[in-house]
């Protein structure tokens, strides 16, 4: 009986106490680009957009006014912020997942969700 063939696969990662935790870190090539790290605002905005985005979609509130009410904010301010979970889904991995940072700020973000998929990562990242 031959015996089975091992596949062994290393991947470079380093532990690092960061801020009095352990951290397990990337690569260094690919820490540069974690390191420029994301707005937490935006990134504070994106989750509530996606969640005002279900309770709508779910039925758990039944317009912007209401989902305003509950939040004990503007309505205009919900559905400015709302139009964040509507941004495409590279622009989306490039903003939460890889940290990129954008050139725009959270309002004009807002305004190209509006735009076609195709054409988001263009304005917001050059």
């Amino acid at each position: 009986m031959a015996e089975p063939e091992t596949l062994r696969v290393h991947i470079p990662l380093t532990l690092r106490n960061r801020g009095g935790r352990p951290r397990i870190l990337p690569p260094k090539e690919i820490e540069v680009a974690m390191d420029r790290g994301q707005d937490a605002r935006l990134l504070r905005a994106i989750g509530r957009a996606w969640d005002w985005r279900r309770r709508l979609e779910h039925g758990d509130v039944n317009t912007i006014a209401d989902l305003a009410r509950e939040e004990a904010i503007s309505d205009r301010y919900v559905s400015r912020v709302i139009r964040l979970a509507w941004l495409s889904p590279s622009v989306l991995e490039r903003l939460v997942l890889r940290r990129e940072p954008t050139v725009l700020s959270i309002f004009d973000l807002c305004g190209v969700a509006e735009l076609p998929w195709v054409e988001q990562p263009g304005r917001v990242f050059d």
